[in-house]
C-alpha cells in the first residue's frame, strides 16, 4: 500500500506547478489593451513559449526517459487530438472560424486552447510523480529538507522545473483569453485550470510509478505534438489575421514576439 502521507505530499507538489502556471496572468491586472502591433507580438510570445516548452521540454524530457521512438506515436496523437477537437468544436456549434466571424467563434476557440492545454498538462504531473518514487526509502537517493521533510532531489528540482515552466505557460494561455475580453482573475483561474490535472496526474503516478515510467515518451510526445500543432493552426494564423493591416502583414512583429518567447524558454534545454 502507497503511504497516504506520501501521496499528500505528491499532490501538494503537483498542486503548486499547477498554481504556477496563474503567476502567468497576473501581468494582464497592469494592461488594459493592445494595439494590433502587440496583440500580433504577443501572439507570436505564445507561440514561441508553447514551441520551445515542447522541444526544449516535453521531447527532451521524453528522451530520457526511453527508447525516442516511443515519442513518435506520441506526437501523431497529440495532433490527431486537435485535429479532432476542433471538428468537434465545428460541428457543435456550426461557426466558421474566419474574419467574419471571430466574435462568435471566440467561445469555440478558448475551449480548443483550453482543452488541449489541460490535458496536455497531464504528463508533466506524470514526471512530477515519477520524479518521487524514492519517496520514503531510506539512504536510497540524495534528499533535500523542505519544511523538515527529506524529499529525493530528483523531486524537488522537477517540482522547480515544472512549476518555472508552467510561469510562461500561464503567460501563453492569457493572450488569447485577453483577446477575447475576459478578465483579470478568471483569466488566473483559467490558467490554473489548464493545469489542474497535474496533482491528478503525479498521485497515479506516483502510485503506479513502474508502469507509468515505461509510458512517459508516449505522453510527453502527446503533449509537444498537441501544442505544436495547435501553434500552426490557430495561434499564427489568428495573429496574421490580426495584423493583415500592418507593414509585412505582421510577420516581422509575429517573429519578433516568438523569438523572445523561444529565448525564455531556453533555458529549459539546460534543465
Amino acid at each position: 500500500m502507497v503511504a497516504l502521507e506520501n501521496l499528500a505530499l505528491v499532490f501538494v507538489a503537483g498542486l503548486v506547478t499547477a498554481l504556477a502556471t496563474g503567476i502567468g496572468a497576473l501581468p494582464f491586472f497592469l494592461v488594459d489593451d493592445f494595439s494590433d502591433r502587440w496583440n500580433v507580438v504577443l501572439w507570436g510570445l505564445a507561440s514561441g513559449i508553447m514551441v520551445a516548452a515542447s522541444l526544449f521540454g516535453l521531447v527532451q524530457e521524453g528522451l530520457s526517459y526511453g527508447d525516442p521512438l516511443l515519442i513518435v506515436p506520441g506526437l501523431v496523437a497529440g495532433v490527431a487530438l486537435v485535429i479532432v477537437a476542433d471538428r468537434v468544436i465545428h460541428a457543435a456549434d456550426g461557426v466558421d472560424h474566419d474574419a467574419a466571424t471571430m466574435e462568435e467563434a471566440g467561445f469555440a476557440k478558448l475551449v480548443l486552447i483550453l482543452g488541449v492545454l489541460t490535458v496536455h498538462s497531464f504528463p508533466e504531473g506524470v514526471a512530477v510523480g515519477v520524479s518521487f518514487a524514492e519517496l520514503g526509502i531510506a539512504a536510497s537517493t540524495e534528499t533535500i529538507g523542505v519544511f523538515g521533510v527529506a524529499l529525493p532531489a530528483l523531486a524537488v528540482f522537477m517540482t522547480i522545473a515544472i512549476s518555472i515552466h508552467n510561469v510562461p505557460e500561464g503567460v501563453a494561455i492569457s493572450i488569447p483569453l485577453r483577446s477575447m475580453d475576459v478578465g483579470e482573475w478568471k483569466m488566473v483561474w483559467w490558467a490554473v485550470f489548464s493545469s489542474l490535472p497535474q496533482p491528478i496526474g503525479a498521485v497515479l503516478a506516483y502510485a503506479f510509478v513502474t508502469q507509468a515510467r515505461a509510458f512517459l515518451p508516449i505522453g510527453f510526445g502527446f503533449a509537444a505534438g498537441a501544442m505544436i500543432y495547435l501553434v500552426l493552426s490557430e495561434f499564427i494564423p489568428e495573429a496574421l489575421e490580426i495584423g493583415a493591416d500592418l507593414p509585412h502583414r505582421g510577420w516581422q512583429d509575429l517573429l519578433t514576439g516568438g523569438t523572445i518567447g523561444v529565448l525564455l524558454m531556453a533555458p529549459l534545454a539546460f534543465l
